[in-house]
């Protein structure tokens, strides 16, 4: 592989996760390697009527709209966090290259202009089917608060979400396997 040639990972950020930045926004790129199928993985995601499927700070969800692109879902939010409610718009959901985005449109919180893309994309692992799932965000930083801070606090979230997607698909993935594996051994 030449220097110039790009990994499997910097070509889907650079595909998918160029976000222009103003001066007064920040932004990340977060990296989660999950033991599990991609169609698995996109199973729980593309979901914009049930985040609280694998996204644990969600208490309640309501969605207004067919859960196409363009619907809003209303967010109650878990107590103890500085926030109680996002109103949230659907704004990517392909299922051929497994993008997910959304845009936050209010609530109560701080998170202001919130913009967020989660790609998907197939990979071993192990010797298995795994997938490689890359989020990236853009966001106004608070009014009093740094870019560091404001970073550090959506990373922080966003690094627990992809965790609990990580735990939730890869117990999936594991009922699954010792499903088959029954039904096999139960097989003449």
């Amino acid at each position: 592989m030449s220097s110039n040639a790009l990994s499997r990972e910097e070509e889907h950020i650079w595909r998918y996760h160029k976000h222009e930045m103003q001066e007064y926004q920040c932004g990340s790129i977060l990296i989660k390697r999950i033991n599990a199928p991609v169609q698995l993985v996109w199973s729980l995601v593309r979901r914009f009527d049930q985040p609280q499927g694998y996204k644990r700070f969600i208490q309640s969800c309501t969605v207004n709209g067919d859960g196409k692109v363009g619907s809003i879902r209303n967010v109650n939010v878990v107590t103890g966090l500085p926030a109680t409610s996002s109103t949230e718009r659907l704004e990517i959901l392909d299922e051929e290259e497994h993008i997910f985005s959304y845009r936050i449109l209010g609530g109560d919180h701080r998170l202001k202009n919130y913009w967020s893309i989660i790609t998907l994309h197939s990979e071993m692992i192990n010797g298995r089917p795994g997938t490689l799932a890359i989020e990236s965000y853009v966001v106004d930083t608070p009014e009093g608060n740094s870019k560091e801070d404001t970073c550090f606090f959506v990373e922080t979230v966003i690094k627990c979400n992809l965790k609990s997607l990580a735990d939730v698909s890869e117990r999936l993935a594991l009922q699954t396997s010792v499903e088959h594996l029954t039904l096999a051994s139960r097989s003449p």
